[in-house]
């Protein structure tokens, strides 16, 4: 794993953080924002530091299988990461939005999701099928909103 080179920038709009350990945006943004007392967190996917992915089996044929409970995993754990990073853990969250490529995912997804969050502590919690993701090897992305520590 990439050593944790973690940098941290304010500015109008608050404290912008980018994880040295996490795989960099694929644009201009940061992997979270700590303002008015909140950790936003950008759309956060299965993608590693080395772009690969997580939960993705690379086939003979040139295809891919992919695995949502593998990815689910590796997406919780890149959110636990960022959220390191900005000084807070996964019992700060307070809000996700999960964005899944197919519902019929949905069982596996919660399957993994109910191993790190339970109803009386874990966030809020939207859950929608979306068209498409920024790669096909993607099944999930999450953007998550914590309480700055």
């Amino acid at each position: 794993m990439p050593q944790d080179t973690s940098k941290s920038m304010n500015f109008p709009n608050g404290q912008a953080v980018i994880a040295g350990d996490r795989a960099r945006p694929l644009a201009n943004y940061p992997h979270s924002r700590i303002v008015g007392g909140f950790v936003f967190v950008s759309g956060i996917s299965s993608r590693n530091f080395d772009n690969t992915y997580e939960g993705v089996k690379e086939l003979p044929d040139g295809g891919f299988q992919l695995d949502i409970k593998e990815q689910t995993k590796a997406v919780i754990r890149n959110i636990e990461s960022i959220l390191k990073s900005s000084g807070a853990t996964l019992n700060n969250l307070v809000d996700l939005t999960v964005f899944l490529k197919d519902m019929n995912d949905y069982d596996g997804f919660n399957e993994v999701y109910n191993q790190f969050f339970d109803a009386k502590t874990g966030p809020c919690r939207t859950t929608v099928a979306v068209s498409e993701l920024p790669s096909p090897k993607l099944l999930i992305e999450i953007k998550a909103i914590a309480i700055a520590p």
